[in-house]
């Protein structure tokens, strides 16, 4: 069986369109599966880097802003982004944290909303940040939270409710949430649709203007390539832009920031969503690793990540020890993100020793071991191996073991 699979993922590979892009990655000889964690450096951004620290910031220093273009590049690179994710041009500013943009993108909602709506949904199963700032964000707008699965949205959303706030891929299970679906069923209700996209942009077509989604954010370190902490991104639907209210006002969203004036004006469109000076340096990284999608249709990614996903479990079923794990990851295409998560009672310790012999993935606690595929750089031959070493982890660590060291 084990040869068989290995034969069938070597031709696989070798018929792969996206194959090639891995060269336009920095890897080594390890299966790296944490990519919807850390996605990997693109080959090329150290050069660019260089010179961007030598020559822009060291030789041409502050006239940069101006001659390198670095005042633009929020809404610049949210252009380049907006493709991914299925926005118009002028519709996403690149800046902040996520954090910082789910914390503007809340209160802004709320505030569109306007009054006699008092609640915000809030996704229970979210990543933990989210739903700390959406918290925050009600205390400070009178709203309460109500907290509901994201199939629950549609029968919770109701003539009280500001917005709700889900994730478009859960980040334990990697479950893909019905966002067409959902959007349709807040905005019917007269409320906003805020999406989280950090565990599926750049895996998977998103569709916010077909779909008619309000408001959105996401990061840019996971499958965008951005680097560790690069900048994240706000989504702002061109017809909130003109009453888009940021509880942020910075000066770099004001109409005349180099007029220093006492009053706030907001600027037109996307730059609404900026506040402070740019952190230019991991800004430009970002734009820079976003050249190795040039070319690549997220439709192919999203076909291959499939792909790799259902063969990734086929080989867990065929080479595991019975029983040993169990998969979170629904099997069905439509509710599937581009990650596998596996429970595992010994996840610590195997996940630990998956990682010593090169295969790369990351724990959440206390018992899921998450494998995320980047179509970008991972081929079936990644998959066919992640999936023999874990097997052969199993079959050492005796299954009443527990405990060990964690790699996330």
């Amino acid at each position: 069986m084990s040869e068989t699979l290995r034969e069938n993922a070597l031709l696989r590979d070798a018929d792969d369109p996206l194959g090639k892009l891995r060269e336009r990655f920095a890897l080594d000889d390890a299966v790296y599966l944490d990519g919807n964690s850390l996605g990997a450096l693109p080959a090329h951004v150290p050069a660019r880097m260089a010179d961007v620290i030598t020559r822009e910031w060291g030789r041409l220093r502050i006239r940069s802003w101006d001659e390198s273009g670095w005042w633009t590049a929020p809404e610049r690179i949210g252009d380049r982004i907006a493709p991914l994710v299925g926005a118009a041009p002028g519709r996403i500013v690149v800046g902040d944290s996520t954090s910082v943009n789910v914390f503007k993108a809340v209160v802004a909602a709320a505030r569109l909303a306007g009054d006699g709506r008092d609640e915000i949904l809030v996704d229970a199963t979210t990543f933990p940040t989210d739903g700390y700032i959406a918290a925050s964000a009600a205390r400070m707008t009178g709203r309460r939270i109500v907290p509901v699965t994201p199939a629950e949205v549609p029968d919770a959303v109701g003539p009280r409710t500001a917005a709700a706030l889900v994730n478009h891929v859960d980040y334990r299970t990697g479950r893909l949430h019905d966002l067409p679906g959902i959007t349709a069923a807040v905005r019917a209700a007269g409320a906003l649709a805020i999406w989280d996209l950090c565990h599926s942009a750049g895996a998977l077509p998103v569709g916010l203007d077909e779909h008619g989604v309000d408001l959105a954010v996401g990061c840019t370190y996971k499958y965008l390539n951005g680097g560790p902490g690069s900048p994240a991104y706000l989504y702002v639907a061109e017809r909130h832009q003109p009453a888009f209210d940021s509880p942020l006002p910075g000066w770099n969203s004001h109409a005349d920031p180099f007029g220093m004036t006492a009053g706030y004006e907001a600027a037109d469109g996307a730059p609404r969503g900026r506040v402070g000076t740019p952190d230019i340096l991991s800004m430009l990284a970002l734009e820079s690793a976003l050249d190795v999608w040039d070319g690549v249709a997220v439709e192919d990614v999203r076909a291959k990540s499939l792909a790799l996903t259902d063969f990734f479990l086929e080989c867990v079923r065929a080479y595991a020890p019975a029983g040993r794990v169990e998969s979170l990851t629904p099997e069905a295409h439509a509710e599937r993100g581009s990650q596998v998560a596996l429970r595992c009672a010994e996840a610590p310790a195997v996940m630990a020793e998956s990682i010593r012999r090169g295969v790369v993935g990351d724990l959440r606690r206390p018992d899921v071991l998450r494998f995320g595929f980047t179509p970008l750089y991972v081929g079936f031959a990644d998959a066919e191996r992640a999936a023999r070493t874990l097997a052969e982890v199993l079959a050492e660590i005796p299954a009443s073991t527990a405990g060990g060291s964690t790699s996330a």
